[in-house]
């Protein structure tokens, strides 16, 4: 009887140090918790590890399980095994024989909550069979935190833009579907968007949609929306007011000026043009006159020379008998014969002075006021 315990207690170690040895050799590593729209889609990060070697797909059998329920399989290859609630929504996208053991969960419900562990099977390659290796990893396994709303966008963006300069604003989106990601669009027609994906470690992904445009005047104070849509179904926007420093602009100024000026410059262009062909018109003219005025003088001279020998030789004779007289008749009336012989000497020098200058107004003056007296 007492060797029947000291066998027993000796298997029962054997049992765990073979158990304990097993552990060690595979390793898993999951997310331990995770968002999860509801309506979307999520993916669970995972990976595996053995010290067996590299063990080939076919020889790999990957299984999802509820934690507290090993068969109640979420993921199964066989499709007939999966629970009703999950058939047709989940998949794996990883590699077993890269040790890749991700999982997508696609249409997510509220009650999709978990957690959920992964199972790695060895099977025979012959009839795919499987073995009685068969590794749970139950203390590695994923909680799914669902959203009942979709995530707000992140925009980040300078506080003012510049008329005419190049704007840029980046909106960005955490999610946790990889394999469907965000779509993020804007309420402004630009060509110039940029759209990058990252991964952010812990499963969370990051989808930046980088938008450069140039604001004008008239987009003060307008509204930009970003706007991201989660599987083509699930839509959250985010919205922020555009302001717009505007450049100071001299147009105004500068082109009445520029009008101005240019007008002034014509206009002194035109009068000088004009000054030189009047001038040059009245010179013409001034030539013309003065060569009929020259023939005029010329014929003046002339009749002047005939008159002033015709006149001069009788003025002097008529002075002469004027004297003549006067001197005999000076004791009878002085005065009277005075004014005569003045007034004749005064006919005869207008008559004089309408002959040298018969265009001048004054000589005709003189001679009207000599008949007057």
């Amino acid at each position: 009887m007492a060797k029947q315990k000291i066998m027993m207690g000796f298997c029962l170690l054997f049992a765990a140090i073979c158990s304990s040895v097993s552990s060690d050799e595979w390793k898993a590593t999951v997310v331990k918790r995770i968002d999860a729209l509801v309506g979307s889609c999520v993916v669970v990060p995972c990976s595996f590890s053995h010290t067996g070697g590299n063990l080939p797909s076919s020889r790999l059998r990957g299984i999802w399980h509820e934690k507290n329920d090993k068969k109640s399989n979420i993921y199964q290859e066989d499709n007939t095994l999966i629970k009703d609630s999950f058939k047709g929504r989940t998949r794996l996208v990883g590699e077993l024989g890269k040790n890749n053991c991700t999982l997508e969960i696609t249409e997510v419900k509220d009650h999709d909550n978990g957690p959920f562990c992964f199972r790695a099977e060895l099977v025979l390659t012959e009839n795919n069979d499987p073995t009685k290796d068969k590794y749970s990893f139950v203390e590695d396994c994923v909680e799914l935190y669902m959203l009942t709303e979709p995530p707000k966008p992140t925009v980040i963006k300078p506080k003012t833009a510049t008329q005419g300069e190049a704007y840029t604003v980046t909106c960005s989106v955490i999610h946790t579907c990889p394999t469907h990601v965000p779509k993020l669009t804007w309420n402004l027609d630009s060509t110039k968007v940029i759209v990058h994906h990252k991964d952010i470690k812990h499963g969370n992904w990051e989808t930046q949609s980088i938008l450069t445009f140039i604001p004008e005047e008239k987009d003060d104070n307008s509204e930009i929306t970003c706007t991201a849509e989660f599987n083509g179904v699930l839509k959250s926007p985010e919205t922020f007011t555009l302001h717009v420093k505007r450049v100071e602009n001299y147009n105004h100024i500068i082109i009445p000026s520029v009008v101005g000026i240019g007008t002034t410059v014509a206009f002194v262009l035109v009068c000088i043009f004009m000054t030189k062909k009047y001038k040059k018109r009245i010179e013409e003219l001034q030539s013309r006159d003065g060569s009929m005025w020259n023939r005029l003088s010329r014929m003046s001279r002339r009749t002047l020379m005939k008159v002033m020998t015709t006149l001069i030789p009788q003025t002097s004779t008529s002075m002469e008998t004027s004297e003549k007289q006067t001197k005999k008749e000076e004791e009878k009336k002085p005065a009277i014969n005075v004014l005569i012989n003045l007034n004749k000497y005064k006919t005869n020098l207008c008559a004089l002075f309408m002959i040298t200058c018969p265009w001048d107004f004054s000589c005709m003056f003189l001679v009207m006021m000599s008949s007057v007296h």
